[in-house]
């Protein structure tokens, strides 16, 4: 079987990939360049939103408009680990996926407004089909949830994202930022395009349980699914084409139903999975307690993804973007994060290695602690430039790159053994499915921003930033205090 020649794989004298299965490298790279185009792409969105040159909107409609794409994108990944399900099983999902993307970003290059919307919404819609689906086919190459590499696997598997986010800024941002704002969405196509090769390429290397479509549709449900589907797509076109026709519409009507979505329907996804009851008593028992982690979670996409947004609408108007007299691109601040990942990552996969083998590696419920009260750490000191430039001085660059380096070390305690706990957690019925599922914590997260923007609240003042950091540092405290309780609901899983 091929989880056995996987397992055995290094013993065997065959090659490895930093002593983990091959396809780990096949998936390593296919991510790292889909990373590239997104994040190149996502370093440019808020600055081309508020440029003279682009959109030249205000920073709170462009943080709203930032919030809700990013939003999206994760909202997307439930149904596209529903495809990879029910439909076309994850290999295949991911590689229409990444031509969907490529697609994207070709749209969003052409000079238009409404080309620009219609290819975040392409974007969007291929980076849900994607996520979910390669993040499950990590989890196939490994024997198990007690597979001890499985952690170190996502890790690395982390560190190619972050190579892709770490370049992107530098090539693409600096190429939109100076050259041509629709030149460097164009790059991202081409980031894009490279990852369908490698991914095509190196596809032999994979589980075989990544060509299972685990459970497929019936024909009745394909037809129904079908039915339902193109209801909802006719109404939701009867009423816009008559928002226009009444001359009605503005943005809002498209950004408010999207963040309402993304703050209910993962509550209702969640409710939905809990109440199944063709699940077994400990597949229950995990879910109330991955339910700790998915708040956890979405507080601190909250306040970590505005590291895009409002960090960077701050530095272009408010930071002085230069080291010792050069001056940068207000987007290179964007791969401050990754390079700091690239550089801690195999740091903390060593360090819970050796911790794991004297018996005193932290729970996950601990690093789930930790990397909240962390980010809540990083806006307290979001705060001290805040005050520089509320003086009206010009903040130093250091500053800004003290926060990501904070929230660099709670991504590293939270994000990649979420990924992972998903998997150890996930009931069999819903397997792709829960990675959407831990995806959907990111939208809550970022909706709630989103909302927060659409409602007038200015996200770069000191009471907002204070009491963001304070909920994080609380809500972290409070995980902690209860660790005995969700420890208990976890059943095996550590």
């Amino acid at each position: 079987m091929a989880s056995s020649l996987t397992k055995d794989s290094a013993s065997s004298g065959e090659k490895t990939f930093f002593g983990h299965p091959r396809g780990l490298a096949t998936l390593f790279m296919t991510e790292m360049w889909e990373r590239f185009s997104y994040y190149g792409m996502r370093a440019l969105l808020p600055l081309y939103l508020i440029a003279p040159g682009g959109l030249d909107m205000n920073p709170a409609t462009a943080t709203a408009i930032y919030s809700v794409y990013l939003s999206l994108v994760y909202l997307l990944a439930m149904p596209g680990g529903w495809f990879g399900d029910r439909v076309w099983g994850p290999r295949k999902t991911v590689a229409i996926a990444g031509g969907v993307i490529m697609l994207g970003h070709l749209t969003l290059a052409l000079p238009s407004e409404g080309t620009f919307f219609a290819g975040l919404g392409l974007v969007a819609i291929g980076s849900g089909l994607l996520k979910s689906n390669i993040s499950t086919m990590v989890g196939h190459l490994y024997d198990g949830p007690e597979d001890p590499r499985r952690d170190g696997g996502f890790t690395i598997f982390y560190m190619g994202i972050n190579m892709g986010a770490f370049a992107a800024p530098l090539v693409i941002g600096t190429i939109g930022e100076n050259v041509n704002w629709h030149l460097g969405f164009a790059l991202a196509a081409v980031g894009m395009g490279l990852g369908v090769v490698q991914f095509l390429v190196g596809t032999k290397h994979l589980d075989e349980k990544s060509l299972i479509v685990p459970k497929p549709l019936s024909k009745d449900e394909r037809a129904s699914t079908l039915r339902k589907s193109m209801i909802w797509l006719g109404i939701a076109a009867v009423f816009y084409i008559g928002t226009v026709v009444t001359g009605v519409y503005t943005l809002n009507w498209l950004l408010v139903p999207i963040t309402i979505a993304g703050l209910v329907i993962p509550v209702m996804v969640l409710t939905r999975i809990k109440r199944d009851k063709e699940l077994s008593e400990a597949e229950q028992s995990k879910m109330s307690g991955y339910i700790w982690f998915f708040v956890a979670a979405a507080i601190f996409w909250m306040i970590y993804d505005q590291g895009g947004s409002t960090l960077a609408i701050f530095a272009e108007s408010s930071a002085e973007n230069s080291v010792f007299g050069w001056d940068f691109p207000v987007s290179w601040y964007q791969s401050v994060n990754p390079v700091l990942i690239m550089a801690l990552a195999p740091v903390f996969a060593t360090f819970w290695l050796a911790l794991n083998r004297r018996g005193k590696e932290p729970s996950t419920i601990v690093k789930f602690s930790s990397g909240l009260v962390l980010v809540g750490a990083s806006f307290f000191v979001f705060l001290m430039p805040l005050t520089i430039a509320g003086d009206g001085h010009k903040a130093a660059a250091m500053w800004l790159v003290a926060i990501y380096f904070i929230q660099t070390v709670a991504e590293l305690t939270l994000s990649p053994v979420g990924l992972s706990v998903t998997t150890k957690m996930a009931p069999a019925k819903y397997a792709s499915q829960m990675m959407g599922v831990w995806f959907l914590a990111v939208t809550a997260g970022d909706c709630t921003t989103g909302l927060l923007s659409l409602a007038g609240v200015e996200l770069n003042g000191t009471g907002v930033v204070a009491t963001e950091a304070t909920l994080a540092v609380v809500a972290g405290i409070a995980i902690f205090m209860y660790r005995g309780k969700v420890k208990k609901l976890m059943g095996e899983v550590r």
